[in-house]
Order: structure tokens, then sequence, then C-alpha cells
């Protein structure tokens, strides 16, 4: 690999420190994309200024284009812009082992006792934290990518083509790219990058690599092998009907198509498994998913709870010993590509930072982003506030709406005392999560008596 040349006088950030930094990340990433998101554009870009916001969201735009959990992209983009390919494969995999080793004491916990009311008690506060930290997330970067009208135009377009009319967000991510390419070309100012509005930040720290046709092959030698050579020996030693065999290629195909997160192909998933491979019984795939909500990292880390229930049940082998491995594959399945999608682009990405044009694509995704994260920021406020929440669909409208009567006063006390805390204390994110974390405690147990 040629790697760009840079000044002696760099910045140094220690692999230690970002040890620590993805780990403390990995344990708290709860709350979906927009609150992973958002924990990481606070603790990089706010805290500890490691990355530009203009860098921040110029990774984000590349890692919502491509199929998979966008925020664990986005982890492993910046863990190799700090250290390249060891930096990229730490901040991948602290930022999803918490939720791996949290998913499999879930399933085993489901597996022989069903639901778990005390975790779920136990994350209540949490999830009001959560959506404070996402609701400030959405204003701070509101502030910093609508700089003018016309942006502001495009991301509340953005949000109503996701929460009114339901359109997939590739599609309204592709639009708004379009849109900027259009914009860029004809010198429209308004998509012009503007700067952040912070003091300008030391960037001499971030690696890049050169892109190539040979830096390409050396990526896809590599990675393609790691991802698929465990299918392959599948194939070969157990057969195509083995149920490992069936959960590694069920999961191969699903890493390729997995655009919009978990609830974009959670029916997909559910058909699937339930109705043809017969893993899940009618139901558990919501439970599955609940549990996936309680943890930290992506939700889609259900598969790992598919794949352990498919084991578990088929593999002939000790229940829990096939559990644990259909679990793994599921998840080596679904998240080793992330790390080939960043590794493989990151660099053509990072190449197209200083052409205008591009730069105006960008500057109009970002917009869109906004409202991409508005409308995940809402549909998680009314899991978190209301107990149900149904589906208004009336010609193109197609919409998901709370049922007020459902509105639950305890979690809507934790949420305005988590803004209150975040707002009007200034309290940092420990703070407020401890907060959230014992509050959300005691008073699941005041209402459960």
């Amino acid at each position: 690999m040629q790697e760009v040349a840079v000044s002696a006088e760099r910045r140094q950030i220690s692999l230690a420190d970002a040890f620590w930094v993805w780990f403390k990340i990995g344990i708290l990433s709860f709350g979906g994309p927009a609150g992973q998101i958002a924990l990481m554009q606070r603790i990089l870009v706010d805290e500890k200024g490691w990355v530009s916001e203009q860098r921040f969201l110029h990774a984000l735009n590349y890692c919502m284009l491509l199929p998979g959990p966008e925020a664990t992209q986005l982890a492993i983009y910046i863990g190799w812009l700090l250290h390249r390919t060891l930096g990229g494969l730490m901040a991948g995999i602290l930022f999803l082992l918490p939720g791996v080793l949290a998913m499999f004491a879930l399933s085993i916990s489901y597996a022989a006792l069903g639901n778990v009311p005390l975790v779920e008690a136990l994350f209540f506060g949490l999830k009001a934290a959560v959506l404070a930290i996402v609701i400030g997330a959405v204003i701070r970067l509101g502030q910093r990518a609508l700089a003018n009208a016309p942006r502001y135009i495009l991301a509340a377009l953005a949000f109503l083509a996701l929460f009114v009319f339901d359109i997939p967000f590739p599609l309204v991510i592709l639009c708004a790219g379009l849109f900027g390419l259009l914009a860029g070309r004809l010198g429209w100012q308004s998509f012009v990058p503007a700067g952040s509005g912070h003091a300008a930040v030391d960037e001499s720290h971030l690696h890049s690599v050169t892109p190539s046709r040979w830096y390409a092959l050396k990526i896809l030698a590599v990675w393609l092998p790691v991802w698929l050579a465990p299918l392959a020996l599948m194939l070969y030693w157990l057969g195509p009907d083995d149920v490992f065999t069936q959960i590694g290629l069920f999961f191969s195909k699903l890493a390729l198509v997995t655009f919009g997160g978990a609830y974009a192909v959670l029916s997909y998933m559910a058909q699937q498994a339930v109705e043809f491979h017969g893993w899940l019984a009618p139901g558990e795939m919501l439970d599955g998913l609940g549990l996936a909500e309680t943890t930290p990292g992506p939700l889609i880390m259900v598969v790992q709870f598919v794949g352990f229930l498919g084991g578990l049940r088929e593999s002939g082998l000790d229940p829990l010993l096939g559990g644990l491995i259909g679990g793994l594959i599921a998840s080596w399945m679904t998240f080793v590509p992330s790390f080939l999608w960043i590794f493989l682009g990151a660099p053509y990405i990072e190449s197209l930072r200083n052409r205008p044009v591009l730069n105006s694509a960008l500057a109009a995704i970002t917009a869109a982003v906004v409202g991409v994260i508005l409308n995940l920021a809402l549909w998680f406020g009314f899991h978190v506030v209301f107990d149900d929440v149904e589906r208004l669909s009336v010609g193109p409208v197609d919409m998901a709406l709370p049922v007020f009567a459902s509105l639950d006063v305890f979690a809507l006390g934790l949420v305005l005392m988590a803004l209150c805390c975040q707002f009007v204390l200034r309290l940092g994110l420990f703070s407020i999560l401890g907060i959230s974390a014992l509050a959300g405690v005691l008073l699941s147990w005041i209402s459960g008596v």
C-alpha cells in the first residue's frame, strides 16, 4: 500500500488512547443508528476533536450509501482514518463486541426463560437518556449542516419522504446526491460545503491511502476470503443442507441487501427464518428485535438471535453449543462485509473530498441525512414514550403514529429529566446515562408494584 506522505510534525493519537475511546463508544452504543451516530459525534468531534464535523459527515455520507449497519461502518471508517487498517479493525471490533456478548447472554436467557423483564427494566431509563442524546445530536447536526434555506428544505423533504411516505431511504439519499450533483454543475452556492462553525480542527494525524487498482485487488484478495472462506468450508464439509451452511448462505446474501438497517429487512428475515427455514416460531423475531434494542451495537444484531435459535434447534449438537456456533456464523456473515466495504472504498471517498461538484453532492446528502436521522429519532422516540405504535396508510401516505392512549408517563418523565440534564444542567454523557439508568430501574420497580 502506498501511504500518502505527511509532515513529520503530525499530531499523534496513540493506539492506547483510541482503544479506550472505542471501548467506551462500544459499551455505550445504545439507541440504534441515530443514538450511535450521535454518540460518536459527541465523543469524536465535540469532546476529542479527533475529526472535524465536515470529515465526520463526509464519512457518514458514504456509509449511508452502503448495505449493512451504517454506524458500524462509520466507526470502522474513522478508526481507519486514525490508524489505518489496524485502527479500523480495532474500532469495528470494539464497536461490535459488547453487543455480540450481550446478545449471546440474552439469547441464552431467552432460550431458557423466555423474555427477561429484569433486562427490560435495567435499560428502561437508558433508552430515555439515549433519546435525549439523539435529540441533542439532531439539533447540533442541523445547526452545522443546514447553513441556508435550500438545505433546510432538502432536509425537510427527506424527512417527509421517509416519515410520511415510507420511501426507502437509499432512494432518498440517492436522489439527494443526484440533486447535489446538478446543483454543483450549475454552480449553486447553496450547496458549496461550508465550515463546521468550529475553530479549525488539526487533522494532521489522519491517514489516507492512494487508491489504485493494485490496492483494490489487495483488499479484495484479503477480505473476500475472510468473509466467504468459512462458508466455502461449510459447503464442502457439511453440505448445502446442514443448518450451519444454511445460516451462512442466508446471512451472506442478507448482508448485500440490508439497506436501511434492521427494520428495513425484518419482514423478509422473519418470513425466511420462520416460514422457510423453521428456525423460529411466529412472534419470536419481534422478541429478538426487542432484545437487540436493549443491547449496545447495531439493531441488526438480531441476526445473531436468529442464528442462535437455528443452531440450537436444528444442529443436532448440544443445544448451547449449536446455538453459539449458529449465532457466530450469522454475525460473521453479516458484519465482516462492513470491513470490506470501508477498507475498499474509503481511500476513493477520501480522494473525492476536494472535488467541488462531488462535494456539492455530498453536501446535499448531508442535508438529507439530517432528515434521515430526525426520522430515526422520531421513530425511536415513539417507541420509548408510547407502548403502542400503529401505521396510518391512506393513499400514498404510509406513516407510523403513536397510540396516544398508550402514553407511558414514566418514560416521558425520564426523557424530560434527561433533556433537562443535557440542556439545562449541562451534565456530561456518563452522568446523564447513570442518572437515567438509576431512575429507570426505580420507576420500573415502582410502576410494577
